[in-house]
């Protein structure tokens, strides 16, 4: 993949500190000197927080994040200032620049929120001592670090998206794409848009009410339910980045859509559809615990491993949906821009391209791997398990309730990842372009809306929780 034919600009100059070659040496020892000073105090400090037992809480906690960051953010600027001094290089690739900026954002981010949570930890210890333990709780520090992470993440994100996008804005004849939308009649175009609006509708009033019903009943404050919240959520932000976009279409027959809104919808696409993946991992590991581990299930599915599960969710799908994107965005668009899809599809992307996508196949290949075919291994090496375990299960009560907790993933597996490999995995020869439009309708559009219907018809816990709302709403009524 050349960036030759798409940009005047391939690399940068970086003139680097303003000293006298004589003195280069000199200033090459020192900044070594305090590089590895800096690495290796900070990892000293994470080493001593980790064997010592009376270290474990809540200061050292945050201390022992903040000096990772540290690491990583020395280490973002500092070598590649060291190696233009000891080479005379000050060049840096395009693609060097664009990653460097954003680590830099990154870990400058999240090293001030980490500071503002270690100054949160003392407000607490010092005006709040005899609540302290239980409000800097274990879940609390844990959600802290998290949030700290996903906002650093999505600040450094916008940051080098938008950079990326203004500098390819001028590099290519295709300032917009036109999507075809659904294969259907245009007499028919009045029905399907008040079908697809429904279902958006019930997509995301049905997952918002899981939210709510598992918010307000104590008794699904456990980690299935705390997985299903973030399922939810993922779902209704899954369908809104396609179905509205083609609701437009349906109704106002424009069918084009910009040059950074096709990146950005492609991007969006990517993250949802990998956390939507980790997620129904996590709640199949879930299940394998409770059914195959029961006496140990609170101690290993802990509220912190919930969190950090999803937790590592997001920062693997952001970072592979921003891997693709920004290599989509080195691409060149000549003339062709005619999407044979309801949204930006990565694949139809790359068809119109024309430039060398051979990297970005493998790329595809690589995180295809880790986001779809990993997962999906792991889910069944997890059903294969409590398939095991339910046959040594002497009674057919013990049967029956195994079934029933695991019988709402297994539909909803079933369906998500049906769809996917029904789309992406079998032979283009056994598919039509229209066929693979009704699976990517089936992935993006209808299982988000079936999800509520599954988990609320096949799940006691949830009928009895929407039972208990809908009692509660009728009493204060009367």
């Amino acid at each position: 993949m050349k960036r030759e034919n798409q940009s005047s600009m391939s690399e940068f100059l970086l003139l680097g500190l303003p000293i006298w070659p004589e003195q280069q040496g000199v200033f090459f020892a020192l900044f070594l000197d305090m590089h590895l000073t800096t690495v290796l105090g900070n990892l000293l400090i994470v080493l001593l927080i980790r064997l010592d037992a009376r270290l474990h809480t809540s200061m050292y906690f945050f201390l022992s994040h903040l000096a990772l960051t540290d690491i990583s953010f020395s280490s973002v600027t500092v070598l590649k200032m060291l190696i233009n001094m000891q080479t005379q290089d000050q060049s840096i690739p395009y693609a060097g620049c664009i990653t460097q900026m954003y680590f830099f954002l990154f870990f400058t981010d999240l090293d001030n929120f980490l500071l503002t949570s270690m100054a949160y930890d003392r407000y607490v210890a010092v005006c709040h001592p005899l609540h302290y333990s239980t409000i800097m709780g274990q879940g609390l520090c844990t959600l802290l670090v998290t949030v700290s992470w996903i906002l650093s993440c999505a600040n450094a994100l916008c940051h080098t998206l938008l950079l990326t996008l203004m500098t390819m804005e001028n590099q290519s004849s295709v300032s917009e794409f036109l999507l075809l939308g659904l294969p259907i009649w245009p007499e028919q175009q009045g029905m399907f848009f008040a079908l697809f609006l429904g279902v958006y509708l019930i997509t995301v009033v049905g997952n918002l009410l899981i939210i709510l019903l598992i918010r307000l009943d104590s008794r699904l404050h456990n980690p299935m339910y705390f997985f299903l919240s973030h399922l939810a959520l993922t779902d209704i932000t899954f369908s809104s980045v396609t179905v509205p976009k083609m609701l437009m279409i349906m109704q106002t027959k424009h069918k084009s859509i910009p040059y950074a809104g096709c990146l950005s919808q492609t991007y969006f696409f990517i993250l949802l559809a990998d956390l939507d993946s980790f997620l129904i991992t996590s709640m199949a590991y879930d299940r394998y615990v409770a059914i195959c581990h029961p006496l140990h299930y609170t101690t290993i599915m802990s509220q912190s491993v919930c969190v950090m599960l999803v937790l590592g969710s997001w920062v693997i799908a952001c970072a592979c949906a921003l891997w693709h994107t920004l290599l989509l965005a080195q691409l060149s668009f000549c003339a062709e821009n005619i999407i044979p899809y309801f949204f930006c599809d990565l694949a139809a992307l790359l068809k119109l391209s024309c430039s060398d996508t051979s990297l970005n196949q493998l790329v595809i290949f690589t995180a295809g791997l880790t986001a779809i075919m990993l997962p999906f291994v792991c889910i069944l090496v997890s059903y294969g398990h409590i398939g095991a375990t339910i046959l040594w299960v002497p009674s057919s009560k013990g049967i029956c309730k195994a079934l029933s907790t695991c019988g709402s993933h297994l539909s909803v597996v079933t369906l998500y990842y049906g769809a996917i490999i029904g789309v992406y995995f079998l032979p283009s020869s056994n598919s039509t372009n229209d066929s693979n439009i009704i699976a990517s309708v089936m992935y993006t559009v209808v299982t988000p809306m079936l999800n509520p219907f599954i988990y609320s018809l096949r799940n006691k816990d949830m009928k009895r929780a929407l039972r208990k709302l809908l009692s509660k709403r009728t009493y204060s009524s009367n």
